[in-house]
Order: structure tokens, then sequence, then C-alpha cells
């Protein structure tokens, strides 16, 4: 089951999301984050956490996967 995040502006950064969905609890802990889980942004790798995100792009972090609305 997947979860969904309404974008409110053009796009979101991978890191912001993750923040944003409670994945980490600061921004700052993202690039660790990133650099120790594996991440897939629509079915490939991601390691950015300025990685822009937009409207249809699905994120899968471990068992959770978040669909940008």
């Amino acid at each position: 089951m997947s979860e969904k995040f309404k974008l409110e502006t053009e796009f979101i950064t991978l890191g912001q999301l993750i923040k944003e969905m409670g994945v980490i609890e600061t921004g700052g802990q993202a690039k660790w984050f990133l650099r120790e889980n594996s991440v897939l942004l629509n079915g490939s790798p991601e390691d950015r956490r300025g990685k822009k995100l937009r409207v249809g792009d699905v994120v899968v972090v471990g068992d959770q996967t978040f669909e940008i609305e």
C-alpha cells in the first residue's frame, strides 16, 4: 500500500519528502539516511537529497511507498 503526498508547489526535493513523511526527523539527517539506506525513485536507485520530485513520481523507502500527486 502506498501513501499519497499532495504536492502544493512545482516540486519537492527527496530530502524534504522523507522528512515530511516522517522517515527522518530533521532535514540534516537526509544525507546520511540516503547514504546508508536503499531508496528507489520510479524504480531506480536514488541517493541525491536535492533530487527534484514532481507529480507522478513514486519513491520507495524500505517497505514504504510514496506517490507524489
